[in-house]
């Protein structure tokens, strides 16, 4: 068996931790748990998602506190009711996990639906989330944010 080069930590406890402490995330997630997502975030997190100034809940973020809020701020702007998200792979390899699946929703100002991929990289070090990259559709998001012209 192998180690992890940084913890002297066996690469299959690394990886088992990643898992486990995503499965935890996804889990709180899924509930709105954002006290729990919150303690699951380190204090400083590698945010990235694409912005753009018409999505209200997608902005820059680097805290703990701010990545776990992000999910109240969703379902303030969108019908949690008509959310969905589904998991196609959840590949872990040591400390990174890769979750690949497509989401779909509806924005509640507009009224307008969104859908597509996505693809969420995770990195978990010491049992908390450090790295937090979102790639969707970012496209169908903005138009579906956007009010039509009257």
């Amino acid at each position: 068996m192998t180690a992890d080069a940084t913890t002297d930590t066996p690469a299959a406890d690394v990886a088992a931790t990643t898992r486990a402490t995503v499965q935890e995330f996804l889990t709180a997630r899924m509930a709105g748990d954002t006290g729990r997502m919150e303690e699951l975030f380190a204090d400083e997190v590698d945010w990235l998602l694409a912005e753009n100034p018409v999505v209200p809940w997608i902005r820059p973020r680097s805290t703990g506190a701010e990545c776990a809020a992000q999910a109240a701020e969703l379902a303030v702007h969108t019908v949690p009711e008509e959310s969905r998200a589904s998991l196609d792979a959840f590949l872990v390899d040591g400390a990174d996990a890769v979750l690949m699946g497509h989401l779909s929703g509806r924005v509640r100002a507009t009224g307008k639906t969104f859908e597509g991929p996505f693809a969420l990289r995770l990195t978990v070090e010491d049992g908390r989330i450090t790295r937090h990259h979102l790639y969707e559709n970012s496209l169908s998001i903005a138009q579906a944010c956007t009010p039509d012209a009257s």
